[in-house]
């Protein structure tokens, strides 16, 4: 199953060139993210591959997600001809995207002191942990700054702070240094010179957790756990219902709470003076809750998502996250683009959640076989073939058995650590 055929219209970043050094999650969010908008996103990767080709369990969806729409180079960086290989494509590209040590790219001269001297216009996006201050030396991880930014004591309860289920900062940290690198081009263009952004899983953290922060700067009491929060709406909860279901129910409003009772035929409860607003089921919690648990636990929840959505009341099935391949919105709405592994098999793929111009941003390239495009891309470069055959004799590239012949891109590596 191939990408399917490329729009006829123009993408934004199409003519941008991003030489990325990532991986795990946050620089390589940040290149999808770039190369799903049109720009021509380079991998470059060491000999032995991106370590999240190779990840299990959790982490074995790391890989074909943030890599698409991408190109593979597999160099030595530590040898001299690679390092001037890479530099040579460093020279062709508009932005540099890493989340390696700030170290590990000094010492290999791939910084952005080192590179702006090259190429004052050059944009170099940074992923870290931290940014710089008294933390920055620390080694972060998604786990690392959810549990000291607040996120896993507000996902929790009293005691038992729980890391959310997805990799929120590193995908929100990798998208963040795409809006920064967005931003510079725009400024480059008035400006006619690049920048350092620099995105960090903490900062990100941080703002994930500001309105629990501004909560207490209006109201002086602090946040309470997100399961022991005092909830803004009379009905807003999972109830358990026939045959072990769960369904998520939710009446916000005075008119929305008219409706439900109507509905499900709860006269006592519309014409009860102690649920006459929001507000007042807000305070009647304690005991309405248990109550419409009571009442709705025998019902089918298919059936009640079936009133719910015929009334246009807030509603969700609670869904575990293969299901959503056989998704109808996804499925008729084209959110899952067919995708090829690196390994042959076929899948499918969610992508950004966003339309341009009506159309959906999909995939141009599958998620990139190691060094696919490495000798293409060298030939751009205007290295010969007998050239690019003497650097994989001698190591600096894979040998031809394990490159392909017709490669193109590159990728790298980062501080950001596993999800």
């Amino acid at each position: 199953m191939s990408p399917a055929s490329p729009s006829t219209r123009v993408l934004p970043l199409a003519g941008i060139r991003v030489v990325e050094f990532t991986h795990m999650v946050m620089g390589p969010t940040c290149g999808m993210v770039l190369g799903d908008l049109g720009a021509e996103v380079i991998k470059v990767e060491p000999l032995g591959g991106d370590s999240t080709r190779k990840l299990l369990g959790s982490g074995a969806g790391f890989y074909p997600l943030f890599n698409r729409n991408k190109k593979s180079l597999a160099i030595d960086l530590q040898s001299a001809k690679g390092r001037e290989v890479v530099l040579k494509l460093v020279g062709t590209a508009d932005i540099v995207s890493e989340n390696f040590k700030s170290s590990t790219m000094q010492k290999l001269g791939l910084d952005y002191a080192a590179l702006s001297k090259l190429d004052p216009r050059l944009i170099y996006v940074s992923h870290k942990g931290f940014l710089p201050g008294p933390y920055d030396h620390r080694t972060a991880l998604d786990e690392v700054v959810q549990m000291m930014g607040g996120l896993a004591y507000m996902t929790g309860r009293p005691g038992d702070p729980l890391r959310a289920g997805s990799s929120v900062n590193d995908i929100m940290g990798g998208m963040f240094g795409a809006i920064g690198a967005m931003a510079a081009l725009m400024q480059r263009q008035q400006t006619g010179l690049g920048q350092e952004v620099e995105s960090a899983l903490y900062e990100n953290n941080v703002f994930l957790v500001a309105q629990h922060m501004m909560q207490f700067a209006i109201t002086g009491k602090a946040a309470d756990p997100m399961p022991q929060k005092i909830s803004p709406w009379g009905i807003y909860d999972v109830f358990s219902v026939k045959d072990q279901g769960q369904i998520f129910l939710a009446v916000v409003s005075d008119t929305q709470w008219a409706i439900f009772c109507k509905a499900f035929g709860f006269g006592d409860l519309q014409s009860d003076a102690r649920l006459s607003s929001n507000n007042h089921r807000v305070l009647a919690r304690s005991w309405l809750i248990p109550l419409l648990r009571e009442r709705l636990a025998g019902r089918d929840a298919s059936a009640l998502a079936a009133v719910f959505e015929q009334h246009g009341l807030p509603f969700a099935p609670i869904t575990d996250p293969q299901h959503l391949f056989d998704d109808p919105h996804l499925n008729a709405t084209g959110g899952l683009a067919p995708m090829t592994l690196p390994d042959g098999r076929e899948t499918r793929v969610p992508l950004l959640p966003l339309k341009l111009d009506g159309e959906r941003l999909g995939l141009r390239l599958d998620p990139p076989r190691l060094d696919e495009h490495g000798s293409a891309l060298l030939y751009s470069l205007g290295y010969s073939k007998d050239e690019v055959a003497a650097m994989r004799r001698d190591g600096v590239l894979l040998p031809e058995a394990s490159g392909s012949p017709d490669a193109t891109q590159s990728e790298g590596a980062s501080s950001g650590g596993p999800a």
